[in-house]
């Protein structure tokens, strides 16, 4: 199963494509791919949020995932960046939809708990999960963007591989007490 997860953000948006290959007792996690769709500052936000949505659609045709991830927003003390950055998430979800793939969403604090096992975890110890996830010892920097982003985007599409695992190992439990 291809999945892609998604970090939505109007400057950078993360992305991190993974392959997930369920097993008896633990799915086994592949990198793919992960990088960022960068867009100047300078540019007017129409024209932004058309690179986004312009990039985006050629990784989804490139990858061809089974479902997309996203990072829902957190809304902060900045109500002019979450504005944008519910901009870039539309763009998201709206480009993910037109591919006719399921879409889930999860909140960055349950994705942390979910890697981490702490919903405040830090950026280095959510690239760190993620490189253990992926049996990685070092990830470079993307060409264009910011490691963090795109490690957001990992960290978000191996939480929907281990959501699933757990609700696969809860239904073959139901299952065998039966």
């Amino acid at each position: 199963m291809i999945i892609f997860g998604i970090d939505p953000g109007t400057a950078t948006t993360g992305y991190g494509v993974i392959k997930s290959q369920s097993g008896k007792s633990k799915s086994k996690v592949e990198l793919v791919d992960y990088g960022c769709i960068v867009t100047p500052k300078e540019r007017a936000m129409p024209l932004r949020l058309y690179s986004i949505q312009k990039e985006l659609k050629r990784l989804l045709g490139k990858y061809k995932p089974d479902c997309v991830i996203v990072e829902q927003l957190f809304f902060g003390a900045n109500s002019r960046t979450a504005m944008m950055v519910g901009q870039a998430r539309g763009v998201v979800l709206s480009t993910a939809a037109s591919y006719r793939v399921p879409i889930f969403e999860y909140q960055g604090l349950h994705v942390k708990h979910t890697l981490t096992g702490n919903g405040r975890a830090d950026k280095k110890e959510i690239q760190k999960s993620v490189m253990k996830h992926l049996g990685k010892r070092k990830l470079k920097k993307p060409t264009n963007g910011y490691l963090d982003d795109a490690a957001d985007a990992l960290a978000v599409a191996i939480c929907h591989v281990i959501k699933a695992e757990n609700s696969n190992n809860r239904e073959e439990k139901v299952v065998a007490g039966k």
